[in-house]
């Protein structure tokens, strides 16, 4: 069975994020290397959170080991199956994990789902209550000609699906009807802020906040209310579940004690309050360093957390379990860099405007040469080259290759690496190295 055609588009947005040194946001089944291993276990989380389960899983890995590229691996996965998903970076200043208020909101600025991109809020709400309608319309066919009727009819579906949701976070389901009024109505300008309002969005104009019957603004408690009132609204519309990835989580170890300890327990009562069956539908993932989980900066600070992430890795990472809590990704050696680098030469090939050059001049020995010459520059550390190996390979190799005919790289590239182009992890790498290596210096 040969593979599903690669649109241009998809095809230019990794390439273009690869040239940039970043991990694309979509299209990463492309080029993914090495994580077939794990398909099978996710898929059936996957199929788990779309019959109203809930699911959790604690991804670990060294820096470069790939960690957000899973997550957005995963993420496109749970997408195709219909899920919404959200990918939020927790950090001590912009998104602290102990303000759960915080996090919700960077949930609902990030949600998206297979055709909508970041921010998909207003477009699930508008999609949730076109389907009550349509249950409506279906079960009272002769109230079409009735607006009142029709519309108290609607309201009351509406308080019925969030029946369980309104008993601790009554403001959600009135901030909907707040929204459904004021869209009817034909004001926008009060539409808008109502749903800003449900995303968590502060500074919500008092007048918007009246009509919608709620106020103050969204506290760390009402926060979790909330996210179970998302889950029902995205159910009713056709996303059987949410997966919510809350990567570099390792940063809690930088910040104060007090606050470390905050943020520890909050991920203990998400996690309670996942088996306790609040959030079916909810599919979350974190990813952090081995030292989040196993130092006492970490994880291991707050026991009854610990044993919950508990996993055993003293065995051969080969028999490592899909299933368990903690996943370990144990990041690229020099023949899976090199394969890397083959997915993805072949991938910019399907849409270079000269492929049989790009196929001639970068082979899979120059590819195999590329990598081993990057991994000697970061001091034989393979396991963090990834980033670099492929902006080198796309941008400095591939590029030249399709756009100059006279350009070898075998005889007019050398790989040199600027230290305004390195992360502080690479840079130290490099250092490791510095009497083999010399780098061109600004």
């Amino acid at each position: 069975m040969s593979a599903a055609p690669v649109s241009a588009a998809r095809r230019r947005e990794v390439i273009d994020a690869l040239r940039r040194g970043t991990v694309p946001q979509s299209g990463l089944d492309l080029f993914a290397v090495g994580l077939e291993r794990f398909t099978p276990s996710l898929d059936e989380r996957i199929a788990t959170i779309t019959t109203g389960g809930a699911a959790f899983h604690a991804i670990r890995g060294e820096y470069g080991s790939g960690k957000t590229f899973f997550a957005r691996w995963l993420a496109e996965r749970a997408k195709r199956a219909g899920l919404a998903a959200a990918e939020i970076q927790i950090s001590e200043t912009e998104t602290p994990l102990h303000k759960l208020e915080t996090v919700y909101r960077r949930l609902t600025e990030r949600l998206t789902t297979a055709t909508e991109p970041a921010s998909a809020l207003r477009s699930v709400i508008d999609g949730w209550f076109y389907t009550l309608e349509e249950e409506v319309n279906e079960a009272q066919p002769e109230l079409a000609e009735d607006s009142v009727a029709l519309e108290a009819a609607i309201e009351a579906l509406t308080e019925e699906r969030l029946r369980v949701v309104a008993q601790t976070t009554p403001a959600f389901s009135a901030a909907l009807r707040g929204y459904r009024k004021a869209t009817l109505g034909g004001d926008a300008a009060t539409a808008e802020a109502v749903i800003a309002w449900l995303g968590g969005q502060k500074s919500v104009a008092a007048s918007a906040r009246r009509t919608a019957g709620v106020r103050g603004d969204l506290d760390h408690f009402a926060a979790l209310g909330f996210l179970q009132g998302l889950l029902t609204v995205l159910k009713d519309c056709g996303h059987p579940g949410l997966l919510v990835v809350l990567d570099e989580i390792e940063t809690l170890q930088r910040v104060r004690g007090d606050v470390r300890e905050k943020g520890l327990n909050a991920l203990r009562q998400l996690l309670d309050e996942i088996d306790a069956g609040r959030f079916p539908g909810l599919f979350l993932v974190i990813t952090g360093t081995p030292a989040f989980y196993d130092g006492q900066q970490g994880v291991q600070r707050l026991p009854p957390l610990a044993q919950r992430l508990a996993t055993d890795f003293s065995t051969d990472p080969r028999f490592d379990s899909p299933r368990a809590v903690q996943l370990r990704l144990t990041g690229f050696d020099l023949h899976r860099l090199g394969e890397l680098g083959r997915s993805v030469r072949d991938l910019y090939a399907g849409a270079a405007r000269n492929p049989e050059r790009v196929a001639s001049l970068v082979d899979d020995g120059y590819v195999a040469e590329l990598a081993t010459a990057m991994t000697g520059r970061l001091g034989g550390r393979a396991g963090i080259a990834p980033r670099l190996f492929l902006r080198k390979l796309v941008a400095d190799v591939l590029d030249r290759v399709d756009e100059f005919e006279e350009f070898d790289p075998r005889k007019h590239y050398a790989l040199t690496l600027n230290a305004d182009e390195l992360s502080e992890v690479e840079r130290n790498a490099a250092a490791d190295n510095a009497d083999e290596i010399e780098l061109e210096l600004p």
